[in-house]
């Protein structure tokens, strides 16, 4: 370990943290542009060595998902935070219209903050989403407080170390980018062993950032990890990865680190934000569904199991049915058939096939789909998990492989099914980070009022109806993080949020909302053939907002 370059890259950002606390907007805004414009002209090489390090074709479906999660996702954000400045810039705060703005059936405010333009109206027919504040915040208090960093004394500067996570491109720089544009803080950024083969790509987009002092990156090890969240100039940590490293780097490992969180005697007292994963819960409401619907949400709820083999923190974990609903079966028919059509994938991340032996233990009904080669896991749904089985390991761990479990509620019409649901993922489920909820339009339509309480009830920090709550990373204008409540102590999923790129205070959760189907498919879909077409226009129109890029992607599009 070369303590020796990390503590200078410390003291070198220790050094310049007063400066970029109080640095010109109007600079800043500078940086953001740089690193937007980085992050396009990266895109190619760093897609093509994701798809190497992942064992995958560039060209694929699956090579889409890189694109997808990597530079698409980053270049968005970087875009619509960068609005937020300028019209911080222009007229003192970000635009909000009034009619945006509701009063929810409990009182509390949503802000309608998607779709963000014309464009997005265009890309994303149907879809809508709202950031819901917590209780108590005023309209007055919104106003006042949303982009407050930019437009207050700024307060001392700070120096923020990220731990990046191992397994989606974006992540990491975007945390990095929360920590510098929306908290005013220098960032240290520690690149994951899985995924340091980004460094190179962040340090070219980054490069402004880095070249004055305002950014940084770090490799190596757990060992490295160590040394710098101990490190005295390090004063704000944030993680993203699993609940047993927060406890690893507050408590410590071992039994003494079981001895001093029980207790809640940190080894670490410092500012720690996180995003930590969750067993995804996705909500099926019993309903009449159409053949083609049935072949369209098996595809969807499979495309959540198996995007990026299955390593993600907001993949379908438990899906929840009504044991009554007659068309149950046949979904899980449908869902295994099109997992039998989706190519197998390397179990690239560390502790895969550990975490997936022991949920097979803990469930032999497990149906695999496809062989069990050296490196490489079958797809696998785990059908009929007794809901009373409070400890089955499929409820309490996040598989993070290529696996998801079904729970039947005995709850046979709409509204009592969804009740149960809500209370079976509040109080049985680990984790508060994403929830989908699948629902035809027309139990919708009986549903009325019923479906926003149970929205309202769910205790998640992005909630997605019909649609994979990943949406909520990707929008950018969502804020992406845990429900608010957790402890160092009771981590969860997490504290904090990240990628809000209006800036708002005190959020509740994002919640996003989308057609029962869509026609053609959507591209994210791991069955759209033309899935890397579509994401390499894509970038076009989310990072130079180039309008040529669209009769390209709609023909793309059509041929998924």
């Amino acid at each position: 370990m070369d303590t020796h370059t990390l503590d200078r890259e410390l003291a070198t950002l220790a050094a310049n943290k007063e400066r970029w606390a109080r640095l010109a907007l109007a600079e800043k805004i500078l940086y953001l542009r740089d690193a937007l414009e980085g992050t396009v002209r990266v895109a190619q090489a760093q897609v093509a060595a994701a798809c190497a390090a992942k064992g995958i074709a560039m060209d694929s479906p699956q090579g889409a998902e890189e694109w997808f999660g990597g530079p698409i996702a980053q270049a968005r954000v970087l875009r619509l935070l960068l609005r937020t400045l300028r019209q911080i810039q222009e007229y003192g705060a970000p635009l909000l219209p009034a009619r945006r703005i509701r009063a929810r059936a409990s009182g509390a405010l949503a802000v309608e903050v998607f779709p963000a333009d014309l464009l997005d109206r265009l890309l994303y027919r149907g879809f809508s989403a709202e950031v819901w504040m917590q209780p108590g915040v005023t309209r007055e208090e919104l106003m006042a407080n949303t982009g407050a960093l930019h437009r207050r004394p700024a307060p001392p500067g700070r120096l923020a170390l990220v731990l990046g996570a191992g397994n989606v491109a974006s992540i990491g720089p975007l945390d990095a980018v929360h920590k510098l544009f929306a908290e005013g803080q220098v960032v240290l950024l520690k690149l994951h062993e899985v995924n340091a083969y980004l460094g190179p790509f962040i340090e070219e987009a980054f490069a402004a950032l880095i070249t004055d002092g305002f950014l940084a990156t770090a490799y190596g090890g757990p060992e490295v990890g160590a040394y710098l969240v101990a490190h005295p100039q390090v004063e704000e940590i944030h993680i993203t990865g699993s609940d047993r490293t927060h406890d690893a780097i507050v408590y410590g490992s071992g039994e003494e680190g079981r001895r001093r969180k029980a207790e809640d005697r940190p080894l670490i007292t410092k500012r720690i934000t996180s995003e930590l994963g969750n067993v995804g819960p996705v909500i099926i409401v019993p309903g009449r569904w159409s053949h083609r619907e049935l072949a369209f949400h098996a595809e969807n709820i499979a495309t959540q199991i198996v995007n990026n083999a299955g390593f993600n923190c907001n993949a379908a974990r438990v899906l929840l049915t009504s044991a009554q609903w007659p068309q149950r079966q046949d979904l899980l028919a449908a869902i295994t058939a099109v997992l039998g059509r989706i190519p197998q994938r390397p179990a690239y991340y560390p502790g895969a096939e550990a975490r997936f032996d022991a949920l097979l233990a803990a469930n032999p009904q497990a149906i695999q789909v496809g062989k069990r080669q050296e490196g490489v896991l079958p797809w696998t749904v785990i059908p009929g998990v007794p809901a009373h089985d409070f400890d089955n390991p499929c409820f309490t761990t996040e598989a993070f492989c290529s696996l998801a479990a079904e729970t039947p509620l005995p709850a046979g019409d709409a509204p009592t099914f969804l009740d149960a649901a809500v209370d079976f993922a509040n109080s049985r489920l680990w984790g508060t980070l994403n929830a989908c909820v699948i629902v035809d339009p027309r139990t919708r339509q009986q549903l009325g009022d019923h479906l926003e309480r149970a929205v309202e009830q769910l205790r998640y920090g992005t909630v997605a109806l019909n649609h994979w709550p990943a949406m909520g990373f990707a929008l950018g204008v969502t804020t992406w993080g845990a429900y608010p409540g957790h402890t160092r102590q009771q981590i969860a999923s997490g504290i904090g949020v990240v990628h809000n790129t209006l800036l708002f205070e005190h959020p509740e959760k994002s919640v996003i909302d989308g057609p029962f189907t869509i026609a053609p498919k959507p591209p994210w879909f791991a069955t759209h053939a033309g899935a890397a077409a579509v994401a390499q226009q894509l970038l076009r129109l989310e990072g130079k907002r180039q309008l040529t890029a669209l009769p390209r992607l709609a023909l793309a599009a059509v041929g998924g």
